[in-house]
Parts: structure tokens; C-alpha cells; sequence
């Protein structure tokens, strides 16, 4: 049931980014010829209007083949007045954008349902308080609940770790401990630690951890659509400074995920219920949304740079370089759905 759930949501992301191509495209008068989900062999094909609208066999991707327009062949172009050839480079661009911009406007929306039907938060309540640690000797307990750290209000346990870390270099804070209040100042304690990415870092700690009580925090409609554009902003750039480490070779190759570890994750954050789905759906939302916009010859973000170049020098880019870096483009695409594969089925072995 899972993995089945995996394919829908694959499926239901491929079809908003493409359903963006398609609808920017019929906004400039653009005919678009077939709107696939899936490639290679059609197993079901319904025609509406002047587009044939396909499921096909191998759930890896989508398409919309709009008249004149053709990746695997980009010296097939057409300039009749319905085709994506004859509009000007700064509507193609925006043809282009309209689908990673769907795969964003999904990932908002899904955050705004998520802080509709309420966001799972820990309580800013001490839990354990560790030997030797600045908390100790400021006699932190458990069961205490932090009220506020140098004047800022605090309420969620997400709050506190930011504070510590700001420029203050003694922290005053004010606790609730059997229904008193009382004044703490201590001095956090620096350590050597690793980021998301395993680099090494110097943070700031106390020593102390959550005693786990939670609270479940509903927004408003102001407010739900604040934590959505936040959400989507926080997404995106962990996503930009996800493919940045890994070009930089901070993060290892053997870390690249294909297909397979995106429908095992999908399938499990499904088992976790209707929250962690929409969360895990948003984020390989604007993971594809991103992606797409890599200038990458055969993605959109390839054909955006040949519109610029296009719209700086009034000129069309030369067929043949554009035919050439386009399969450079596939090949280089293959190659890491290749390494992904490679990597996804390591991780199954070992």
C-alpha cells in the first residue's frame, strides 16, 4: 500500500508541474500536442481538444510536447502562429517557469493545510539536565519551563537553540519551577559539532534536552499562510545548499538518492500518517521545482538560459550547439539517475 502511495504522489507532482507548462502555454496561444505522466509505452490515452493526454508505463517523470518544440530532436521547429517557436523569448521563459513555479505553489499549499490542521510542536519544558554542564551549575531543573532567554519570549523547544547561539555571551533567563518565577544566568558552553552536511562547526549549549511534552499549534488563515511561505522558503534552501555541498564535494556521491529511495521514503513517511506524508510530499516538491531550474540543457531551467541568450543578443542559438548540449544534458540526467540507482540498490544490499 505504501509503495502504491509513493506512485501516486510521484505522479500527482508530475502532473502539477507539468499542468503549469500546459497552462502558461495555452495562455500564450500555444498548441500543445501531448500532456504525458510517465514515459514510454502509453497504457492509457484519452484526446481532449488539440492534446492527447497519456499515462505511460515508467513513473519517472512527465512531459507536455507543445507544436514546435522537441528535446529529443531541437532542430524540428515550427513557426506557425501556434507554435512555441513563434512567441517571444521572455513568454517562453515564462512557459518555462510556470512549471517548477507549480511544484512551489504545491509545496505552499501543502504547508498551509499542514498548519490548518495543526503542527506538532515540543513544549520549551527541561528534560534532563547534563553532568558538568552549565545548566547544572546554574541549577536548571527538570520540569522547568523556560519562559524567555535575554528578554526574548519562548514557548516552543525549536525557539531556544537559536537564542543561545546569538552574540550574548551570558544568557539571563526567566523559568517557571512550581508555579514561581525565577531568574537564571549562566554562561553557555562552546563545542565542536557537525551541520546537516557533516561539516564541522562551532555551537553554542547549556546542556539541556526536551522532557518531550507537546502541543499541537493550529494557525490561523494570516498566519497559516505565513508558516506556508516560510516553510517554502526554508525548503527551497536547504535543497540549494543540499546541491551545492554535493558539488562542492562537502556531501559524497554515495549520498544521491534515486527513485528507489524516494518511493521507500515516501512509503514510510505514508505509514506516519496524513502530517509526515505532506510534509516528505512538500519537500520533493520544491526539490523538483529547484532542480528544474539547474541550467541543464533538456531541463527547463536550459532552455530558460538559451531564451536569455536569445533575449541579450537578438539572436537564436546555433541549432547544432543547441542539439549537442541538449544530449549532453540527457546524458548528463541519465548519469545521475544512474548513480542513484547505483546508490539505492548498495543500500538495499548492504
Amino acid at each position: 500500500m505504501g509503495i502504491l502511495v509513493a506512485l501516486l504522489v510521484l505522479s500527482v507532482l508530475i502532473f502539477f508541474h507539468e499542468l503549469g507548462h500546459f497552462s502558461m502555454a495555452r495562455f500564450f496561444g500555444v498548441r500543445v500536442e501531448v500532456f504525458s505522466i510517465g514515459f514510454g509505452k502509453k497504457l492509457l490515452s484519452k484526446r481532449f481538444g488539440d492534446t492527447l493526454w497519456t499515462l505511460s508505463l515508467i513513473p519517472l517523470g512527465g512531459y507536455v510536447k507543445m507544436k514546435g518544440q522537441d528535446d529529443l530532436d531541437p532542430s524540428k521547429i515550427s513557426y506557425d502562429d501556434d507554435s512555441y517557436n513563434s512567441k517571444r523569448p521572455w513568454q517562453r521563459i515564462l512557459i518555462l517557469l510556470a512549471g517548477p513555479f507549480a511544484n512551489f505553489l504545491m509545496a505552499f499549499m501543502l504547508y498551509f493545510a499542514i498548519a490548518s490542521m495543526g503542527v506538532p510542536k515540543l513544549l520549551a519544558q527541561v528534560g534532563t539536565v547534563a553532568k558538568d554542564s552549565p545548566a547544572l551549575k546554574a541549577s536548571l531543573q527538570k520540569e522547568d519551563i523556560i519562559l524567555e532567554i535575554n528578554g526574548q519570549k519562548v514557548q516552543y523547544w525549536e525557539e531556544i537553540s537559536p537564542l543561545i547561539n546569538g552574540k550574548s555571551q551570558n544568557l539571563r533567563l526567566v523559568i517557571v519551577r512550581d508555579k514561581k518565577l525565577v531568574d537564571i544566568v549562566l554562561v553557555p558552553k562552546t563545542i565542536k559539532d557537525q551541520n546537516l552536511f557533516g561539516e564541522e562547526i562551532e555551537r553554542k549549549i547549556i546542556g539541556i534536552s526536551p522532557l518531550g511534552t507537546q502541543t499541537t499549534v493550529y494557525y490561523g488563515l494570516v498566519d497559516g499562510l505565513v508558516y506556508a511561505w516560510e516553510e517554502t522558503q526554508k525548503a527551497s534552501l536547504l535543497i540549494v545548499q543540499s546541491l551545492e555541498k554535493l558539488l562542492s564535494g562537502v556531501v559524497g556521491a554515495d549520498k544521491v538518492g534515486g527513485i528507489i529511495t524516494i518511493v521507500d521514503v515516501t512509503a514510510e513517511a505514508s505509514h506516519s500518517g496524513i502530517l509526515a506524508l505532506f510534509f516528505f510530499t512538500a519537500l520533493i516538491s520544491v526539490n523538483l521545482g529547484v532542480l528544474n531550474l539547474l541550467p541543464i540543457p533538456a531541463l527547463d531551467g536550459g532552455h530558460i538560459m538559451f531564451n536569455l541568450y536569445e533575449m541579450l543578443t537578438g539572436k537564436t542559438a546555433n541549432e547544432k550547439i543547441m542539439m549537442y548540449l541538449t544530449l549532453l544534458g540527457w546524458v548528463l540526467l541519465g548519469s545521475l539517475m544512474f548513480l542513484g540507482l547505483y546508490n539505492d540498490i548498495n543500500r538495499l544490499l548492504g
